[in-house]
């Protein structure tokens, strides 16, 4: 692509940063030019941000229904699979399939609620009920 034909859409960062693309030059070697976006780019990006809400959403309501616990909701919330929970709780893919299951989640010792709290960042109480509303502390 050369320099000229580099597209300048409305892209989704559009406002905020540009994007680094290579190109061919003038005299035949590639050099580096910016761009604003691509509806294409920005077409699939929305696509993509659109499955994960889906999922989002799908997890939510597994938890409402008691089908899962809140672990499948905060793993894709954090658009976490169960390698990557696996990666930084130390605790087993089959472990973390069980915890997902509520009433295994409802039995879990407060050290392993907060392990995953801790890497959601939320308090243990949101872990454990995260679609209730924070109580306000009064003075």
């Amino acid at each position: 692509m050369k320099k000229e034909e580099i597209p300048q859409d409305d892209g989704a960062l559009g406002r905020i940063a540009k994007e680094v693309t290579y190109v061919v030059g003038d005299d035949g070697k590639y050099e580096t030019a910016q761009s604003s976006g691509w509806d294409v780019k920005t077409e699939a990006l929305n696509v993509a941000w659109n499955d994960v809400e889906r999922k989002i959403e799908a997890a939510k309501q597994k938890v409402l229904n008691s089908e899962a616990s809140p672990v499948l909701y905060f793993m894709e919330k954090r658009i976490m699979d169960l390698s990557i929970l696996s990666a930084y709780t130390g605790f087993w893919k089959w472990t973390i399939k069980r915890h997902m299951k509520p009433s295994v989640f409802n039995a879990l010792s407060d050290q392993k609620l907060k392990k995953y709290a801790e890497l959601f960042e939320i308090s243990v109480e949101e872990l454990k009920n995260p679609f209730t509303p924070p109580t306000s502390e009064k003075s």
